[in-house]
């Protein structure tokens, strides 16, 4: 800090004290070197007589003694730079630059009163103040690391900004190229912007320097020597693992694993065994070793590596179709794991597991109440005050889902307010900034198809697939099917479904069916359609994905509408439409009600007048739900649908002024969004 900002701190506590300070330092910068000599002199005689103004072992006492140590071994030529450093230091203030140019930091009285203007002083710090430009001694290093990695973990948003922190490191290890642990910031750092070879260079330096400075080997002897070598090999493998790079990873692990066993280091190999689980998680036998490195974390004592094992059989069972009950039972054995250890992180990671659990399962209203949970929790880690809690991937993902229950329901104002308090939260360079960048590029997507652009849907799908190429691709067809480029959509789909069997994503699987089948009805193909459906019937009741299969009964009951047994289908439909208008999207709920409409009206054929009359009647108020929800998420082509269809059923019963009014509301929406030469009873959604 600067001179002024100095004096003001210590004004704050103790004026006399200021003034002293201030005649004092402005004696030792105009004098000479001697003056600065006199003044540890003076420090020294603090110390001496029966009562001394300072006692040797108080805290004053301490740091007074730890300063003139640190001063008494300088050499003549350092003596002389922090002379002319304390000279520099002075006149710079004198000319009111305001910025901090030079510090006193070849002793750690900045530290001190570093911390001091924190507590006492509400003024937030510039990243110049919290810079350091020149040597720091080993405590001013070691806080500073600390803290930039406290906020690194904790806070995101508060640390320093990659390119500034990573300047700041650079500058550090200019004077000391062997101080480990800022070379690990630096790996740290360089993880936030997805620098590969950054992180690698930062990694590898952190253990080569953590073995040449025998800062192992001092606390555990010879042992140290191959500890830092099987983690450095461990740690290497998790970062390939991250970047995507399996092969250099499994090296790497291989590599781990077998100085591991050398040493006999049973905790590393548990480590090891998590890591290789997830590596082969896609083979059949990877459960197996999920299990195994479950137990043998339970039985050395590892409450951490054992939750995440539990958490990771939870969710490969959810994936291979198991019911909803015993994957909650797992969870909630995994979190009385978590509240006995006090594992905060994995209590959060937990709560968000059943959040994305639900949403698999297509139980919106139990995900919605997972989410909330979370989201009103406390950490149970002490962080500073006025640091964020909780800026975890858990609350990323939790806050994700919730901006996409609220524009499935319609409610895209309060999904633009979560959107944009995750841009706030995590910003473009933070870790998890791809998952709010993944939803929010969705959620646009979905407006403008329900819109009518779909020019503008077509320009978000590139976003798309660079964050999730399944995806994009899956968006890209829906586009194309869209705009009635009915061969290319179906080469497309073919592709994706070939592609999401061959890794197992039953999911969509399912949706890629479902869109073949659409396209098959456009093409006036609904025969072909129906064991398509029938396909996609199975996966989603043998997966136990709830919503998936009442959407794929929906399309089952619309085939059988056009095959001319509108009567089955309304029976079907029956069964369905629960669980759709239970915990639906909007759009999903008026197409449901739409379809309704549709059978009831084509029941209705065979009935006598009276029971016709109001079998249509039926169908009118049907029609009039679907117009409700279909006007909540501004889907003009199926509005325009359903008022065209509301106008021919008010012509048949005779009443002309409701008549009338659709077919006015109609041409409105006809005018601004033209039907493409589609019949309108071949198209479920």
């Amino acid at each position: 800090m600067t001179l002024s900002r100095l004096h003001k701190a210590i004004e704050e506590s103790c004026p006399n004290l200021a003034n002293s300070v201030q005649i004092r330092i402005k004696l030792m910068a105009e004098g000479e070197l001697k003056d600065m000599e006199q003044f540890f002199d003076d420090l020294s005689d603090s110390f001496t007589g029966t009562e001394p103004e300072v006692h040797k072992t108080s805290v004053v006492g301490l740091f007074l003694r730890h300063m003139i140590l640190a001063y008494n071994k300088l050499s003549f030529s350092q003596v002389y730079k922090l002379y002319t450093a304390l000279q520099q230091y002075y006149q710079n203030d004198e000319k009111k630059t305001g910025i901090d140019e030079t510090d006193m930091e070849l002793t750690n009285t900045e530290e001190l009163e570093g911390k001091m203007e924190k507590e006492e002083l509400d003024v937030p710090l510039r990243e110049e103040e919290i810079s350091c430009s020149g040597p720091l001694s080993q405590k001013q290093a070691e806080y500073f690391l600390s803290q930039q990695a406290s906020l690194l973990k904790n806070d995101e948003t508060k640390a320093l900004t990659p390119a500034f922190l990573q300047k700041e490191l650079n500058n550090l290890l200019k004077f000391n190229p062997d101080f480990a642990e800022a070379h690990y910031l630096s790996y740290l750092n360089s993880l936030r912007v997805q620098d590969v070879f950054s992180s690698t260079h930062s990694l590898l330096h952190y253990f080569d320097r953590l073995i040449l400075t025998g800062a192992e080997s001092k606390s555990n002897g010879d042992e140290g020597y191959g500890r830092s070598l099987r983690y450095a090999a461990l740690n290497l493998a998790a970062l390939h693992c991250r970047f995507g790079h399996y092969q250099q990873a499994e090296l790497a692990l291989q590599e781990a694993i077998r100085i591991a066993q050398e040493s006999n280091d049973h905790v590393c190999l548990q480590h090891c065994l998590s890591w290789l689980y997830i590596l082969e998680q896609k083979r059949s036998d990877s459960c197996v070793l999920l299990e195994h490195s479950v137990k043998k974390a339970v039985h050395f004592g590892l409450p951490y590596l054992a939750s995440l094992g539990i958490q990771s059989l939870v969710q490969q069972r959810a994936f291979a179709g198991k019911t909803a009950n015993k994957l909650m039972d797992a969870l909630k054995d995994s979190d009385l794991l978590h509240w006995k250890h006090s594992l905060s992180e994995l209590i959060d990671i937990s709560i968000a597991q059943k959040t994305a659990i639900w949403r698999l399962y297509g139980r919106s209203t139990m995900a919605l109440q997972q989410a909330q949970m979370l989201l009103s929790m406390n950490s149970l880690e002490a962080v500073n005050v006025g640091v964020q809690q909780n800026n975890t991937e858990s609350f990323a993902v939790v806050l994700c889902h919730l901006a996409e229950l609220h524009a499935e329901q319609g409610c895209f104002a309060a999904a633009s307010e979560i959107l944009k308090h995750l841009k706030e939260r995590f910003p473009p360079s933070s870790q998890h900034a791809q998952l709010w960048m993944l939803f929010d590029q969705k959620i646009q997507f979905d407006r403008a198809m329900n819109d009518g652009k779909y020019h503008v849907a077509d320009s978000f799908v590139a976003g798309i697939t660079a964050l999730n190429s399944i995806e994009g691709v899956y968006r890209k067809a829906i586009v194309l099917k869209a705009q009635n480029q009915m061969s290319e959509a179906h080469k497309l789909l073919q592709k994706l479904l070939i592609h999401c069997q061959n890794i197992k994503n039953t999911e969509m699987v399912i949706s890629v069916l479902l869109s073949i089948a659409e396209l098959y009805w456009r093409s006036s193909c609904h025969t072909i359609a129906l064991p398509v459906l029938l396909q996609a019937l199975a996966l989603s009741r043998e997966y136990r994905l709830q919503y998936l299969a009442s959407e794929t009964v929906l399309n089952l009951a619309f085939s059988q509408l056009i095959l001319g047994i509108p009567e089955q289908a309304l029976n079907i439909l029956h069964t369905a439409i629960e669980p759709i208008l239970a915990h639906g999207a909007v759009l999903d709920k008026g197409c449901a009600m739409f379809l309704v409409a549709k059978c009831q009206v084509a029941s209705a054929a065979s009935y006598s007048p009276p029971k016709k009359a109001e079998a249509l009647e039926s169908a009118i108020l049907n029609l009039n739900e679907a117009k409700t929800y279909f006007a909540k998420v501004d889907c003009k082509e199926q509005l325009r649908d359903v008022l065209y269809f509301q106008a021919r059923l008010f012509h048949t019963l005779g009443k002309i002024q409701e008549r009338n009014k659709c077919a006015m509301l109609f041409r409105q929406v006809h005018q601004e969004l033209p039907a493409h030469g589609v019949p309108l009873i071949n198209a479920f959604k």
